[in-house]
């Protein structure tokens, strides 16, 4: 895909970007197709955040696509900052077209370009064909992730 451009998400973009993430085997489960007030609370924080960035990828006028990147400070590795990408999506009918490594490649850019020493993510133990895709990125499993579900 030679079309895509990478930008900032704006409010309107938001019932795309929801139909992203329930357009996905674990999303159904966990996310809604309809915008409501709960996914409007969590544009405006991630807006008004300038450590956050909602990012979509679109092309011919759609959204195709979608990630968060969250830069985090920290006192690790000398204070260095470290970028966090999560809720990455491509709509369906365009994976495997090579969107998804456009995408990471931007965003390690960007990560790059900040002066971040690291980018991490989280990927479910699930799905075996993301980590393929992220080792093939030069991602490392060096650290094994834990959550609490609230």
């Amino acid at each position: 895909m030679t079309d895509v451009i990478f930008r900032e998400a704006v409010r309107a973009d938001l019932p795309a970007v929801i139909a992203l993430l329930a357009d996905d085997v674990l999303g159904k489960a966990r996310d809604f197709t309809a915008v409501d007030q709960a996914y409007e609370r969590a544009f405006a924080a991630i807006d008004a955040d300038p450590r956050n960035h909602l990012v979509v990828a679109e092309s011919g006028g759609e959204v195709v696509g979608c990630f968060q990147i969250t830069y985090i400070p920290g006192l690790g590795r000398h204070g260095a900052e470290r970028s966090l990408i999560e809720s990455v999506r491509v709509r369906s009918d365009l994976r495997g077209r090579g969107l998804g490594r456009a995408m990471m490649t931007w965003a390690i850019d960007q990560a790059r370009e900040r002066g971040c020493a690291l980018v991490q993510l989280t990927t479910d133990k699930s799905r075996a064909d993301a980590h393929r895709f992220y080792r093939d990125l030069g991602f490392v499993a060096s650290h094994e992730g834990m959550k609490l579900a609230l």
